[in-house]
């Protein structure tokens, strides 16, 4: 396994670009009205891939009991086979699932202890290892 990224809601899109983007975080690409809301993927210029995912949604209230971590992504080489392991370690991962329905890219997602998602990968072949420009394009 390698870690991907990390999802963070943010309550005001414009806003919280506006300061990672000061930072030094450039726009990848985006994922417009998810299941978890408005994704936009940055990365720093130094970096290969994407290393931090802002998750907006209109439901999202800063204190209202939802972490401002969205989800931990982690990339798995097998995703049969880490459904397995993780399974067999007394962990309850969700059935795997085809973002864009192909035979060979696959998601899941395992909470921690306090809840917080982790959502395991597994790329295509010859994919990047992780997510790119050419993702979005």
């Amino acid at each position: 396994m390698r870690a991907l990224h990390v999802g963070l809601r943010v309550c005001v899109l414009e806003r919280s670009l506006s300061f990672y983007q000061a930072l030094g975080y450039e726009v990848i690409g985006e994922v417009p009205e998810t299941g978890i809301g408005h994704l936009t993927m940055l990365k720093l210029p130094g970096d290969d891939f994407v290393t931090l995912e802002l998750v907006s949604h209109p439901d999202f209230v800063p204190g209202g009991g939802d972490s401002p971590l969205s989800h931990l992504v982690l990339q798995v080489d097998d995703m049969e086979v880490a459904r397995t392991q993780l399974s067999a370690r007394g962990f309850d991962v969700e059935e795997a699932t085809s973002p864009d329905g192909s035979p060979d890219f696959w998601t899941a997602r395992v909470a921690d202890p306090d809840g917080n998602c982790i959502e395991l990968v597994q790329w295509p072949p010859g994919h990047a290892v992780g997510l790119t420009a050419a993702d979005f394009a």
